[in-house]
């Protein structure tokens, strides 16, 4: 059973479809992706959770009211809390890819009571990485938000690709994979990301150092593929020697979910006791 569903939020109307049955596994997205993004891994996931899936606010059907406020990653997370609030009766899973991976790791330390379990694949969150590599890495985030400004989409596509070590041409992936090409929609919600919410992440509050002491299991995950010389795998490994654990290893690179979504959503089960 799959439904699809509207609700208001504070400053903005948020579009999430729901799938399956079983406990309530949330996925956030990575940069411009909206909820039928990781449609191939959800089909390997809805036999046995109840997967929910968001147009974060700004993206595709998630409209603003004002959409000149732009939204901040307070926001961002403020909808996940309420959308869990909406869609589950218990503690949670959630799966926060890249950026999304952020919006769970606020929620670990400031509304731990709506998680039970986090996986943060790769988090963009320069917080966690030391003074003089998180000072850079912002900047990165900002030069790259100019780019676009300056030479719009192709460029600062292949930039960002090269930011977070993806090879868009040589990438291995599993057969019979859903393509997802630049169309309109997919151009609205990269413009969207790059000139909203880098910036948003180079503004965030995130208090690393609280994830420590949070109740929430957090379970830092990286990709096979990913070079360890970029800043998102940097993150991760900073966040598992925070936390005390070791890093997960997930099948492919930055976007693992999308490349291999079968490998994937056998690891996400596994490791969520499945």
């Amino acid at each position: 059973m799959e439904t699809a569903e509207m609700m208001r939020v504070p400053g903005a109307r948020l579009y999430y479809e729901v799938r399956g049955s079983g406990p309530v596994l949330l996925i956030s997205q990575s940069g411009e992706g909206d909820a039928g993004r990781s449609r191939d891994m959800v089909d390997h996931l809805a036999a046995a959770y109840t997967v929910v899936t968001y147009d974060r606010r700004g993206l595709s059907r998630s409209t603003l009211d004002d959409p000149a406020a732009g939204a901040t990653v307070a926001d961002h997370a403020g909808d996940v809390r309420r959308l869990l609030a909406e869609v589950a009766d218990e503690p949670a899973f959630m799966l926060g890819c890249s950026f999304g991976a952020v919006l769970g790791l606020h929620l670990a330390i400031e509304h731990p009571e709506v998680l039970h379990m986090l996986i943060a694949h790769e988090p963009v969150a320069p917080r966690l990485l030391p003074g003089g590599l998180r000072v850079r890495q912002e900047r990165e985030l900002l030069e790259l938000r100019d780019l676009y400004r300056r030479e719009g989409l192709t460029a600062t596509f292949a930039e960002v690709a090269r930011v977070l070590g993806i090879d868009p041409v040589a990438q291995e992936t599993e057969p019979d994979i859903t393509r997802h090409p630049m169309d309109d929609r997919r151009k609205a919600n990269f413009a969207f990301f790059v000139e909203n919410d880098f910036a948003a992440v180079v503004e965030d509050t995130l208090e690393a150092g609280e994830l420590a002491g949070s109740p929430v299991r957090i379970i830092p995950a990286v990709g096979r593929a990913t070079p360890r010389t970029v800043f998102d795998h940097r993150c991760a490994v900073e966040l598992a020697a925070l936390l005390g654990v070791d890093a997960q290893e997930f099948p492919g690179g930055h976007n693992g979910n999308l490349t291999h979504p079968r490998a994937y959503a056998a690891r996400v089960h596994d490791l969520l006791g499945g």
